[in-house]
C-alpha cells in the first residue's frame, strides 16, 4: 500500500481524515479519504501500489470495462451511455470544430471513439485494461495503446478524458504528456466527479462518486482549476453532466442499503433532481466537464 503524505495539487502536508469509503465493486475493503487542508483535494490513502491497482478493476461489475449490463443499475448506465455518446460528440464539435484528430484517454471499450469515427474524426485511444483495449481495437479499427507513453501520435485537435483523471496515479506527468500531444489551438475535455456536489455531501461515505480505491483523487471545482493552472494550461469553461447525479444516486442508494429496490430508485431520482436544482445556483454539479486550453 502507498501512503500519500503530500498533496499532488498544492504540495500541502496537512492531510486530515475526511471519511472512510468501502469498495463495493471488487474487494469490499474500506479505504480512508484524507483531505488537504490547504487546497481541499481529497485523497484515497493509503491506497494500493500502482502494480496492484489493476486487481481492483477485475470484475464484470466494473461496467466501463466489461460492457455488460447484468443488474438494473448497469442497464440504466448502458441506456444513458447510448444517449450521452452523441451529446459528448456535440460538445467536442461545439463552436464549429471540424473533424480532425482525437485522442480518447481511458477509452474503455471504444464506444465514444466509434461515434467520433463515424462523424469523420481520425481516432486514437489509450486504454490500460487488456480486455477493454482489444474490444476498442475491434470496434474502431484504429490504434488503441496501452499507455500514453507508448502512443507516439501528437498534434491532436481534441483530447478527451471521460472520468479518467481521478484514476491516474501521477497527475502532473499525465497532464504534461497530454499537453505535449495537443495541437496549439486544441482543446482537452476533462470530466471528473465533484465531491462538493449536493449528492456528494448527502451520501457521504456511501457516495458512489468516491469509488475507492479506483478513484485516487477526489476533485472540487477549485482543486481542478488549481491543478490545471499549475500545469501551464487554463480552464476556459465548465459543462455540467446532469445525468450523472441520477446514476450516481442510484448506485449510492444501492451501496447505502446493500441492495437495489424500487424505494431506492425513487429516492435516487428525487436526490438526483435535487442535486441538479441546487447546482443550478452553486455550479456544483455531480460531475463537471472542464474545457482546457494551452
Amino acid at each position: 500500500m502507498i501512503d500519500i503524505k503530500i498533496c499532488p495539487v498544492c504540495g500541502g502536508e496537512d492531510l486530515q481524515l475526511l471519511l472512510t469509503s468501502k469498495d463495493n465493486t471488487v474487494s469490499q475493503q474500506v479505504f480512508e479519504l484524507r483531505q488537504c487542508q490547504t487546497c481541499k483535494l481529497a485523497i484515497t490513502t493509503p491506497r494500493p501500489a500502482d502494480e496492484d491497482l489493476h486487481q481492483y478493476y477485475l470484475s464484470e461489475d466494473y461496467i466501463s470495462h466489461s460492457n455488460k449490463g447484468k443488474t438494473l443499475v448497469d442497464k440504466v448506465y448502458l441506456i444513458a451511455r447510448s444517449f450521452t455518446l452523441k451529446w459528448k460528440l456535440r460538445i467536442v464539435q461545439q463552436g464549429g470544430t471540424t473533424p480532425g484528430k482525437i485522442l480518447d484517454y481511458g477509452c474503455g471499450t471504444g464506444e465514444f471513439l466509434s461515434t467520433c469515427k463515424a462523424a469523420g474524426w481520425t481516432t486514437v485511444g489509450v486504454e490500460p485494461s487488456p480486455a477493454a483495449r482489444e474490444q476498442a481495437k475491434t470496434l474502431t479499427a484504429s490504434p488503441v495503446y496501452e499507455s500514453l507513453q507508448s502512443a507516439t501520435d501528437a498534434n491532436f485537435t481534441v483530447i478527451t478524458l471521460w472520468h479518467v483523471l481521478e484514476h491516474v496515479s501521477n497527475l502532473d506527468q499525465t497532464l504534461s504528456l497530454l499537453k505535449s500531444k495537443l495541437a496549439e489551438n486544441g482543446t482537452i475535455f476533462i470530466a471528473v466527479p465533484n465531491h462538493s456536489s449536493w449528492d456528494g455531501q448527502h451520501y457521504k461515505e456511501h457516495w458512489a462518486g468516491y469509488d475507492t480505491p479506483r478513484h485516487l483523487w477526489h476533485f472540487s471545482r477549485e482543486t481542478m482549476r488549481t491543478l490545471i493552472t499549475k500545469n501551464g494550461m487554463n480552464v476556459t469553461g465548465t459543462i455540467p453532466m446532469k445525468l450523472d447525479s441520477f446514476y450516481i444516486s442510484l448506485l449510492s442508494e444501492k451501496y447505502k442499503n446493500s441492495k437495489s429496490s424500487v424505494t431506492g430508485m425513487l429516492k435516487a431520482t428525487l436526490n438526483g433532481l435535487t442535486s441538479n436544482v441546487k447546482a443550478s445556483k452553486s455550479g456544483d454539479y455531480s460531475s463537471l466537464i472542464y474545457i482546457v486550453k494551452k
